[in-house]
């Protein structure tokens, strides 16, 4: 590999040697009617060849690796050590003299840009955007030869270093490329972005425009012309008071200049320069097969590009290819999990449901345009979507007021989210008995697929999801379920306007019978009371979190300890009836608890120091005392109204309610159950096909949809670059935030709560479950890492059934995603904890420690301090 290449030689296959930047002015270069200022990239091989002669700078990087990404003085000191090294190293005579002869070969006395271009900067699944640095008016050669070393010591700042830790990329591989490129005579400059950046819609195109050179723009030294280009080509704008501009200042770098009063308030474009510059980005964009932020500068008789990069915070489209307008809506936000699923999971997921699902950014969607398309179809939907979750519902009503985007049709009975089902009878025998089932049919497999490899273990996995989805889609299941909610809806509905009680169901469903995750959470209690007697088993469990150990082998020393054994056939005990359970548990690639048991010793531990013996039963029993106080005072209060209040239809209300509401958690607790048989299963098939050499690593597996996963079964051949690509892919995934709602024109929307209500100050959302609770909060992203004390309120982003041992010790619930039926509510509401779900941004805008008020009745939380 040369150390010096020109623009015309490079291309986007020698992105390791000149690194994003440079692959993309490369490409750039080739397009016709696309001008790009000429230059020229020193390659990762010069940077490596030249780093490798100071054996001290390998030394330090093996240092930095061992750094712990928050520890900020670490970095910071080592970081600027390496930086030091690599700005004194000496260019070798040849590096320097190539640099020299593509100087002279494009104007050795012109002004040059002189910019990192880092070996992950820039690419479609990772922005190192602005991380190292770019220099501007740069001429000569000693001159560009120091900046080159600058830029090869930028790609150690404290924040790209920072950067790379906390997304696991490897300091010693990550290399630094330089473009070095002649200055354009701006006279105005600025940033396009070909999908509006603040909705993501693709349809709108963004233009930033200042006088003067871009940097103005970057730094944030100078205000802008904001243009918006809509899909048919109509131009709005913002002008902007441009006080100052950059310009290249006459010693080399850049100086301030004001702007001249008449050319303060004068548009830097007009229509017609919009237009084509956005012609231009919609070429570049559909070279590079994405949205694209390009930076641009004008020179008089048109515009010339200076860089493009990937927008990558966009969140994907679902791909259709048919040309029509799609409305889709998060299964994430329905499922209480809006993590990245890995490709396993998501056939897995899909194979169980009965609705066609999209994928994009490994998160699955559900297309409603033809439900919002028929007045039958939007009815239904915002009676049972919308009404659970008022964001979505706002959402979807803000893409229904766009004019032709969901084409209407009259009623033809196609597009409704289901068949209504007939009312069912309130018996606690059908609940009995759909449970029965469930059970019959998890052991019948667990006794069919023993033994089962190769092929036919995926044949047979194949066929049995065809019956977990016989069992998820049974029509009792949806009419217990929908039985729940409008018994529900009844109580709270009717005990307002008779009695002034808001939300009276609440109370009225707590400790309900077969709440099998509520159960759960109370199990873990009875689990304390076998460890809470012993300080030895205790303090041992307590090292085994503290030494950030993994895996069930601390369950065999337990037995060891005095009163270890009790507390060791505690947990295998939980583990046997729960612990196909975890955080984001509809992910079948996820580690279960039965998989790595020191997940749950956070959660079990806070119950030893919490909690008094028998608390899980007495808390059971304390519940069914309140809500059986809270029917006879409102049944009595009823009778006491003149025509008695429909006090008898609200007794057959509540009895609905209770006989019923506890099953709303079974189907996923069975469904993951038979998951976890799938997954053991297939995690044997991925150790033999390890051995075989077919795959590296048996979480390969994760990475290869069922029907792939099953072609490898039968050749014995993996596509290891396929497996890699979608490994890369999901950890950009990571990255991203999926909306509630999102438009086949790209536009993310996630609603919002109507003002009004909410006092000044107060963050407004969702109330599931009464009542007002004061107490500190505990932002927690990782239930591993939870460490709740009596009286806290629990603050995550969202709370699957795998988030239920925290709720036994938490004192009020708030989540930015949720609604009215999902897991968080239901059991807040079953353990008499106030809640407050949809809560915009609640993990970034309330403090781990802070004291707040969550009012669960009226929907909001105040901040106190």
């Amino acid at each position: 590999m040369q150390d010096v290449l020109g623009f015309a030689q490079i291309d986007a296959t020698l992105i390791g040697d000149v690194g994003g930047k440079g692959a993309h002015l490369g490409e750039l270069s080739r397009l016709d009617g696309v001008r790009v200022p000429d230059g020229f990239c020193v390659t990762t091989h010069a940077y490596r060849r030249v780093v490798a002669r100071e054996p001290s700078i390998a030394a330090q990087l093996d240092r930095l690796a061992r750094v712990a990404p928050d520890d900020h003085e670490a970095i910071r000191a080592l970081s600027a050590e390496i930086r030091g090294l690599i700005e004194d190293l000496r260019v070798p005579g040849d590096l320097a003299a190539a640099i020299g002869a593509a100087l002279a070969a494009r104007g050795e006395r012109a002004s040059y840009a002189v910019r990192s271009s880092a070996t992950a900067e820039d690419l479609p699944t990772a922005s190192f955007a602005g991380q190292q640095d770019s220099y501007l008016n740069v001429a000569g050669h000693e001159e560009i030869v120091r900046h080159v070393r600058r830029c090869w010591a930028s790609l150690f700042t404290e924040r790209a270093v920072t950067y790379r830790c906390r997304n696991g990329f490897d300091h010693r591989k990550v290399a630094m490329a330089v473009v070095v490129q002649r200055m354009a005579p701006a006279e105005a400059a600025g940033v396009l972005f070909t999908a509006d950046p603040v909705t993501s819609n693709r349809k709108i195109a963004t233009v930033e425009a200042a006088w003067g050179l871009g940097e103005a723009l970057v730094s944030g030294r100078a205000a802008a012309d904001v243009y918006r280009v809509s899909g048919d080509g109509t131009v709005s704008s913002a002008v902007a008071a441009k006080t100052h501009s950059v310009r290249p200042a006459p010693g080399g770098g850049t100086e301030d200049v004001p702007v001249e009063p008449d050319s303060r308030t004068r548009p830097v474009l007009t229509d017609e320069q919009v237009l084509e510059l956005v012609r231009l980005g919609r070429r570049v964009e559909a070279h590079f097969g994405r949205p694209q932020d390009i930076e641009w500068c004008l020179t008089g008789d048109g515009f010339d590009l200076v860089q493009s990069r990937a927008i990558t915070t966009l969140f994907p489209v679902p791909e259709t290819g048919d040309g029509e307008n799609h409305v889709y809506v998060s299964v994430g936000h329905q499922q209480m999990m809006t993590d990245p699923i890995k490709p396993l999971g998501l056939s897995v997921w899909q194979a169980t449901t009965s609705r066609p699902m999209q994928e994009a950014g490994g998160r699955l969607f559900v297309d409603v345009a033809p439900m919002l398309a028929t007045p039958a179809g939007r009815a239904a939907l915002f009676a049972t979507l919308g009404k659970s979750d008022p964001l979505i519902a706002d959402a979807l009503r803000t893409v229904l007021d766009r004019d032709g985007f969901v084409r209407t049709r009259p009623d033809d009975g196609k597009g409704l989210p289901y068949d209504p089902p007939e009312p069912i009878e309130t018996d606690p025998e059908v609940v009995t008995e759909l449970i029965r089932r469930n059970q019959e049919s998890v052991a019948a497999l667990r006794r069919d697929i023993e033994g089962l490899s190769g092929p036919e273990l995926l044949d047979f996995i194949l066929e049995d999801l065809g019956e977990l989805k016989r069992l998820v889609s049974d029509k009792r299941n949806y009419q217990v379920i929908i039985a729940v909610a409008e018994a529900a809806a009844w109580l709270n509905d009717h005990l307002e306007a008779s009695l002034g009680e808001r939300n009276a169901a609440d109370a009225l469903t707590q400790s309900v019978p077969h709440n099998v995750t509520s159960e759960m959470g109370l199990a873990l209690l009875d689990v304390a009371d076998a460890v809470r007697p012993y300080p030895e088993v205790t303090a041992f469990l307590q090292r085994v979190v503290d030494e950030g150990r993994e895996g069930d082998g601390f369950l065999g020393e337990l037995a060891g300890l005095p009163g270890g054994r009790g507390a060791r056939d505690a947990l295998r005990g939980f583990l046997d009836t729960y612990g196909m359970r975890c955080p984001g548990e509809i992910d079948i690639t996820r580690t279960r608890w039965s998989e790595n048991p020191v997940m749950l010793l956070p959660a079990l531990l806070g119950n030893v120091r919490n909690f008094e013996p028998g608390a899980g039963k007495r808390r059971f029993e304390q519940g069914l005392q309140d809500s059986r106080r809270k029917e006879q005072e409102v049944l009595a209060r009823l009778r006491t109204l003149p025509d008695g209040g429909k006090a008898e239809e609200t007794k057959r209300m509540i009895d609905r309610v209770r006989t019923f509401a506890g099953y709303r958690e079974y189907p996923k607790y069975g469904m993951v159950s038979r998951y976890f048989v799938y997954k053991q299963a297939l995690l044997r098939e991925a150790d033999r096909l390890v051995r075989s050499g077919t795959l590296r690593e048996r979480e390969d597996v994760f990475y290869l949809r069922l029907p792939e996963l099953r072609e490898v079964v039968r050749t014995g051949h993996a596509d290891a670059g396929l497996i890699r690509e979608r490994r890369e892919a999901f950890r950009s995934y990571q990255a991203l935030t999926p909306p509630r709602v999102l438009t086949s024109d790209g536009e993310a929307l996630n609603g919002r709560f109507p003002d009004g209500g909410v006092p000044a100050g107060a963050l407004a959302g969702l109330p599931v479950s009464a009542g007002t609770v004061e107490g500190r909060a505990r932002v927690v992203t990782d239930l591993a890492r939870a460490g709740l004390e009596a009286g806290d309120i629990l603050v995550t982003a969202y709370t699957d059934p795998g988030w239920t041992p925290l709720f036994v010790t938490a004192a009020g619930l708030v989540t930015e995603v949720g609604g009215v039926m999902t897991h968080g509510a239901v059991i807040a509401r079953e353990y008499g904890l106030p809640a407050v779900v949809g809560v915009d941004r609640a993990t970034e805008l309330i403090r781990d420690g802070q004291r707040i008020r969550v009012h669960g009745t009226d929907g909001y939380i105040e901040l106190l301090d």
